[in-house]
């Protein structure tokens, strides 16, 4: 399986606030020149996904069961979080550490496009883009 980078996600907050401030970071995504060219037309498009290598997580030994940080947020204690499937989860820790987010976008500048709503870490690799679209949108329910 061969994944190739097509760019790289550049903003100025550190890990931390990113962890703090997940879905309202602004920031751009910084397109390589040779594949510049496939972005022709996606300003049609009001969001889209950004599918990315989670470079921060790549360890050969990861759990299938989590529990969800998230939560400790909100003032609960990591034991008394519940364990849960890693597939039933965002959890960065996965057999491949593959990310999607769903992002808006402010800007396109050339090979830059200029987002809202990152979650990902300054110099995540980008290996895809995909358009949002009306076909992904819930139909109303949780499941589909």
């Amino acid at each position: 399986m061969i994944l190739r980078e097509i760019g790289i996600v550049r903003h100025e907050y550190s890990d931390d606030e990113v962890r703090d401030n997940a879905g309202k970071i602004e920031g751009f995504l910084n397109i390589y020149p040779e594949y510049a060219e496939g972005l022709y037309t996606i300003e049609k498009y009001e969001r889209i996904f950004v599918i990315t290598i989670m470079h921060k997580h790549l360890d050969e030994q990861f759990p299938l069961k989590v529990r969800p940080r998230l939560l400790l947020r909100q003032n609960y204690r990591i034991e008394d979080l519940p364990e849960i499937g890693v597939f039933a989860t965002d959890s960065p820790s996965r057999p491949n550490p593959l990310g999607l987010t769903l992002l808006k976008i402010r800007k396109i500048d050339g090979n830059r496009i200029d987002v809202t709503g990152l979650d990902l870490f300054n110099e995540t690799p980008i290996v895809d883009i995909k358009p949002y679209t009306r076909r992904y949108m819930a139909s109303g329910s949780e499941d589909g």
